[in-house]
């Protein structure tokens, strides 16, 4: 599945108009059932289709559990061989409570959290996130270096987010990309779901801003550190001192800000 595609603009200049060819990022809608019922629409770049379900159905409560594989069926193809609907198969006993508030509308690009029937389901449960890891400012700009080498994407089109996963050692486990900062973050987290390796992921990092939906994701994935280049917001930042996230904004040139639970930055 390509993720870029050639399209001809005509590019104005001081020195006047030319024909040229941009590299642009994918998007396209995916649908995703649950068991055959229809649960959510969403706006994506095209690939990792079972990783981005089971990244989705996970942060959302619908398919929780974190030692178990998730079935599911590419169902559906579009004229470009693109994947348009997945249908995810969950035994009912292993459906949680997320599968009751299922989005009724189409979820765009920027923002995973539109269609949410009531405010009701924007909310975190849980204990706080408790885990001792140390790491230094330095190491989470290598890691940020390390990002940026592999962002394949975005380094042809400039139009795309991205999400990695390091270890404790500043391994990085997973890198993915995609039109939508909420939809990368649910593709790595849908991998190393899928992986079983989710309890080696120690810290998250993100292209661009943080909101509330970036921070959920990553404390229903354990993920102890989660950190950006750009700022995070006023709810990202009280979720996050709340249930035990480390939250670091402005991860940039040897510098970061750290909003919460500053004890793990050396």
């Amino acid at each position: 599945m390509k993720s870029t595609s050639t399209h001809t603009a005509n590019k104005y200049t001081r020195d006047g108009v030319s024909l040229v060819e941009d590299v642009l990022t994918n998007e396209s809608p995916l649908q995703i059932h649950v068991n055959g019922k229809p649960f959510s629409v969403t706006m994506r770049t095209p690939g990792y289709e079972h990783d981005l379900t089971r990244g989705i159905l996970h942060s959302e409560n619908v398919f929780t559990r974190k030692d178990l594989v998730l079935k599911t069926q590419s169902m559906d193809l579009d004229e470009h061989g693109n994947v348009t609907l997945v249908n995810a198969i969950v035994p009912e006993e292993q459906l949680d409570f997320g599968f009751q508030s299922s989005r009724s509308l189409t979820s765009v690009s920027s923002c995973g959290i539109c269609g949410k029937e009531d405010l009701s389901s924007i909310t975190l449960c849980g204990v706080p996130v408790q885990d001792n890891i140390v790491v230094s400012a330095h190491e989470i700009n290598a890691m940020f270096d390390l990002m940026a080498e592999a962002q394949h994407a975005f380094n042809s089109s400039g139009g795309c987010h991205a999400a990695a996963a390091f270890d404790s050692k500043g391994n990085m486990l997973v890198l993915r990309e995609d039109i939508g900062r909420h939809n990368a973050v649910d593709k790595v987290i849908g991998h190393l779901l899928n992986k079983q390796t989710v309890a080696d992921a120690k810290v998250l990092l993100v292209s661009g801003r943080v909101s509330y939906e970036i921070v959920s994701k990553a404390y229903y994935a354990g993920i102890p550190i989660l950190a950006a280049i750009s700022a995070p917001s006023n709810l990202a930042v009280d979720i996050s001192k709340q249930f035990g996230i480390s939250l670091l904004g402005f991860c940039r040139t040897d510098k970061l800000t750290a909003y919460s639970h500053p004890e793990r930055i050396g």
